[in-house]
C-alpha cells in the first residue's frame, strides 16, 4: 500500500494541474446540486421491530392518513386571572385565531383546525384551551408564509389581554450552528501557524479541509431528499468532516516538509509524505469509516443514514489528502517551510535555529518514565472520577419539554401542563387491531390502572375492524411513571392491543438504543483490538489502546451526564434546560470517539514500534515516538478540540451535546489517554509490550503502515543506501 500511495501522491503532484481542477469541478458540481435541491425535510423516524413502529403500520392500514408525517401545531391560550377563556370577549379571539388559520395566509398548507370549544379542549377551571393544528407537509417544508401565519396567529388574541404561546414541531427550522463553528476554524487556524511557522503550511489544510466538506455536505444536501436525510445530518457530517480532513492533511503536509528538510526533490518528498504518512491516514480513516458504518448494526435507519453520510465525509477528506493536498503543494513550492527559511514574516531573513534536541515531546516522555506508576495512577484516578456520572446516565428524546425557558414552545408546553395536567403534553394512542367490544374491553381496563388521568372512548375506522383510544397519564412524559405505565399496558394486552405515539416511541426508542450499546461496544472494541494486532504486530499494544478507548469514552459520557443532565457548569456551556441524554449520544459518541481515538495511537505508537524493530530499548522507543510525533499529535488534537466545540454553540440541543461529547473525549483521548497512559503503560511492559505469538505473526497480514515496504523499494530503485545510511532514512518514518 505505501507504494501505491507514494505513486499516487508523486503523480498527483507532477499533474497538480489536473487534479485540481477535478476537485474544483466536483465541489462546483455538488454545490449546483445543493443549490437546486429542495429543502430538506426533518426526515422520516422508523424504529424496525418495536411495538410502537408495529402500531403505527396498523394505523396506515386501518386509519389512512392519521399517520401521516405532516407537521403539528398547538396555541395556547390562556386567560387573565380570574377571568376564563369561555368568556364572550375572549371566545370570539380564540375563534378569530381558528378562522384565520383556516382561511388565512398558507391555508393550502393546513390540512385541519380544531375548535377548541367544539372539541373540548378547554381545561375544566375555564382558564386554559389549545387550538390543534394539522399540516400537510413536515415542519422543515413549510413555506415562510404558512409559518408566519402560525406565529401571528395570536397577535390579536394577545392584545386583547390572552396569554397566546405556540407548541409542537410546525416552528422546527434548521439547526444554527451560531458563530462558535468559526471561531473553532479560526483556532485550528492559529495552532497550524503555530506548529508550521508558515502561513501557506497552515491555510493548506484548511483550504483542503473546506474543500471535502464542501463536497460533502453539498452532495448531502442535494441528496437529502432522495434519501430522506434528517435537517441534522449534513451539520454532524460537517463536524466530523472538518476535523479529520484538517488532521489528514496536517499529517501530510508535516511529513513533506521532513522530506523537503532533508534534501527530497519536490515531487520525490510529496511520493513519500503520501507513502509514509499517507498509510496511516489510510489506516486512521478506515477505523472511522467502520465505525460510523457500524452503526448500522442499531438497526435504526435514521442513524445509519447519519453514520453513512458522516463515514462518507471522511473518505472524501482521506482522498482529499492523498490527492489534492499533494497537488496544492505542488503549487506552493518551498513556501510551506517555516518562515525564517524562506521569507522575512517571521524570521525576518535570519536562518532558522536547529530544533532543539529535547523537545517538548521528549521533556514528557522522560517525565513519564522516571514515574511511570504515579502518571498512571493520577491520570486512571482522575478518569475514573470524571466518569462516576455515567452510572447514573438516563436517555430519552427531547419534546418541548426540553426547549430553553425563554422560548414559546417551551411556554406553551407548561401552560398545557397547569391547565391540563402533566402528562397531557405526552398522550398515549392506543390501537386496537379488532372488534368493537374488544376496544370497549381495553378501555375499561386502561381505565383502571393506576397513572392514568383520563381515557377517551375507542375511535373506530370506517370498516369497523380497528379503534384508536388515547390515554392521559397523570405524569409528564419522560417520568419514570409514565414509562412504567406504557410497560404495563402492553403486558396486560394481546398482539392486537398495540400502544404507540410520541412518548411510547420515545420509549421504545431509548429501550432499542439501551439494548445495542453493549453489542457495538464489544464489536467496536473487538475490532479495534484486531486493527491494532495487524499494526503493531502485537498482543498488549492492542489491549491497552483498547482499554484506554473505554476510559476516554466513558469519562466523555460521565461529563456529558454532569453538565447536561444534572447542570454543572451550565452555563458556561449555554444549557438552559437539563434533561435526559439523547438516546442515541452514548452509541453516536462510542462510533466516532473509537475511530478518532485510533488516529492518534496510530500517529503515535508507530514511530515507537519502529524504533523498537531497528534496535531501540523499549524506553529510549517511547521517547523517539513522542520526539518525532508529539508536536503533530498535539496540533491535531488541539485542531480538533477546537473544531467540535465550535458546534457547542448550536441552537439544537443534540448538536450542541454531540459537539461537547465528542470535544471532552478527544481532549481526554488524546492528552490523558494516549499521551499520558500510553507511555506509563509501554515503560512498564517494557519488551513483553511488542510481544506476539509466532504462529499470529505468521497468520496476520502485514499492513505496513510504517512504510518499511516503500523504503525498500525506493532504495532498491536507487540502487544502494543514501549517504546518511538506513537508519537516518528510518528515523524520519511517521515524524
Amino acid at each position: 500500500m505505501a507504494t501505491f500511495l507514494y505513486r499516487l501522491g508523486r503523480g498527483a503532484f507532477r499533474r497538480r494541474g489536473l487534479v485540481a481542477l477535478v476537485w474544483v469541478a466536483l465541489l462546483f458540481a455538488a454545490g449546483f446540486g445543493a443549490a437546486t435541491a429542495s429543502a430538506p425535510t426533518s426526515g422520516s423516524f422508523s424504529i424496525p421491530g418495536t411495538e410502537a413502529q408495529k402500531a403505527f403500520d396498523v394505523l396506515d392500514e386501518k386509519f389512512p392518513g392519521m399517520a401521516a408525517d405532516g407537521a403539528t401545531a398547538r396555541i395556547v391560550v390562556k386567560a387573565p386571572a380570574g377571568a376564563s377563556v369561555n368568556d364572550p370577549q375572549y371566545k370570539t379571539e380564540v375563534e378569530k385565531i381558528v378562522s384565520g388559520l383556516k382561511d388565512g395566509p398558507g391555508k393550502a398548507e393546513v390540512a385541519s383546525v380544531t375548535d377548541p370549544y367544539q372539541a373540548q379542549a378547554v381545561s375544566q377551571d375555564g382558564s386554559t384551551a389549545y387550538v390543534s393544528v394539522k399540516y400537510t407537509v413536515s415542519g422543515m417544508e413549510l413555506k415562510d408564509e404558512t409559518r408566519d401565519a402560525l406565529k401571528d396567529s395570536g397577535t390579536a388574541a394577545q392584545a386583547a389581554g390572552l396569554t397566546v404561546e405556540i407548541g409542537g414541531d410546525a416552528l422546527m427550522t434548521a439547526p444554527e450552528t451560531g458563530s462558535g463553528e468559526i471561531v473553532g476554524i479560526m483556532i485550528a487556524a492559529i495552532v497550524l501557524v503555530i506548529t508550521f511557522g508558515s502561513l501557506i503550511a497552515a491555510g493548506l489544510p484548511l483550504l483542503t479541509a473546506l474543500i471535502g466538506v464542501g463536497i460533502g455536505v453539498s452532495s448531502i444536501t442535494a441528496l437529502a431528499n432522495v434519501l430522506d436525510l434528517g435537517s441534522t445530518t449534513s451539520t454532524l457530517a460537517m463536524m466530523i468532516g472538518l476535523a479529520v480532513g484538517i488532521d489528514y492533511a496536517l499529517f501530510i503536509v508535516s511529513r513533506y516538509r521532513v522530506e523537503l528538510a532533508e534534501g527530497r526533490e519536490r515531487d520525490e518528498a510529496a511520493g513519500r509524505a503520501a507513502g509514509t504518512a499517507g498509510s496511516a491516514v489510510v489506516f486512521a480513516g478506515l477505523t472511522v469509516v467502520i465505525a460510523l458504518v457500524g452503526l448500522a448494526v442499531v438497526n435504526i435507519p435514521m442513524l445509519t443514514k447519519m453514520g453513512f453520510a458522516a463515514a462518507g465525509t471522511v473518505v472524501i477528506a482521506v482522498l482529499v489528502a492523498l490527492t489534492l493536498v499533494p497537488a496544492i503543494l505542488g503549487f506552493a513550492g518551498k513556501k510551506v517551510l517555516p518562515a525564517g527559511k524562506k521569507s522575512r514574516l517571521f524570521g525576518k531573513g535570519k536562518p532558522a535555529a536547529a530544533e532543539p534536541k529535547a523537545n517538548g515531546g521528549t521533556r514528557w516522555a522522560r517525565f513519564v518514565l522516571r514515574r511511570p506508576v504515579m502518571v498512571l495512577l493520577v491520570a486512571v484516578i482522575g478518569l475514573g472520577a470524571i466518569a462516576i456520572p455515567a452510572s447514573k446516565l438516563e436517555m430519552g428524546l427531547p419534546d418541548d419539554g426540553a426547549q430553553p425557558v425563554s422560548t414559546t414552545q417551551r411556554k406553551a408546553y407548561d401552560l398545557l401542563s397547569e391547565g391540563f395536567g402533566p402528562g397531557f403534553n405526552g398522550p398515549l394512542m392506543v390501537v386496537v387491531d379488532g372488534d368493537k367490544k374488544l376496544a370497549d374491553d381495553t378501555e375499561a381496563r386502561i381505565k383502571g390502572l393506576e397513572g392514568v388521568a383520563a381515557v377517551t372512548p375507542p375511535t373506530p375506522n370506517e370498516a369497523g375492524d380497528a379503534s384508536v383510544i388515547t390515554v392521559i397519564p397523570k405524569d409528564r412524559p419522560s417520568s419514570v411513571e409514565t414509562e412504567n405505565l406504557v410497560h404495563t399496558i402492553r403486558d396486560g394486552s394481546g398482539d392486537d392491543v398495540l400502544v404507540t405515539g410520541a412518548t411510547a416511541m420515545n420509549i421504545d426508542f431509548s429501550q432499542k438504543m439501551n439494548d445495542a450499546l453493549l453489542p457495538y461496544l464489544a464489536l467496536v472494541v473487538g475490532l479495534a483490538f484486531l486493527l491494532l494486532m495487524l499494526v503493531f504486530r502485537s498482543v498488549l499494544v492492542p489491549l491497552k489502546a483498547a482499554l484506554g478507548f473505554l476510559l476516554s469514552v466513558v469519562a466523555a459520557l460521565g461529563a456529558v451526564v454532569a453538565v447536561f443532565q444534572w447542570g454543572w457548569l451550565g452555563s458556561v456551556f449555554g444549557v438552559e434546560q437539563t434533561g435526559p441524554i439523547m438516546s442515541m449520544m452514548p452509541i453516536f459518541m462510542v462510533g466516532v470517539v473509537f475511530g478518532l481515538a485510533m488516529d492518534y495511537e496510530v500517529f503515535l505508537v508507530t514511530r515507537m514500534r519502529e524504533a523498537y524493530v531497528h534496535g531501540e530499548r523499549p524506553g529510549q522507543a517511547v521517547v523517539t515516538g513522542f520526539q518525532y510525533s508529539a508536536r503533530v499529535v498535539v496540533a491535531a488534537a488541539v485542531i480538533m478540540i477546537a473544531v467540535f466545540a465550535g458546534f457547542i454553540g448550536a441552537s439544537e440541543q443534540m448538536i450542541k451535546m454531540i459537539g461537547f461529547g465528542l470535544a471532552i473525549a478527544v481532549l481526554f483521548d488524546a492528552f490523558i489517554v494516549r499521551m499520558t497512559i500510553v507511555p506509563a503503560v509501554l515503560a512498564l511492559l517494557g519488551h513483553k509490550a511488542w510481544w506476539l505469538p509466532r504462529w499470529l505473526d505468521r497468520l496476520l497480514p502485514n499492513v505496513d503502515v510504517e512504510g518499511e515496504s516503500l523504503r525498500k523499494h525506493l532504495e532498491g530503485a536507487e540502487g544502494s543506501p543514501k549517504a546518511d545510511g538506513p537508519d537516518k532514512d528510518r528515523e524520519l518514518v511517521n515524524a
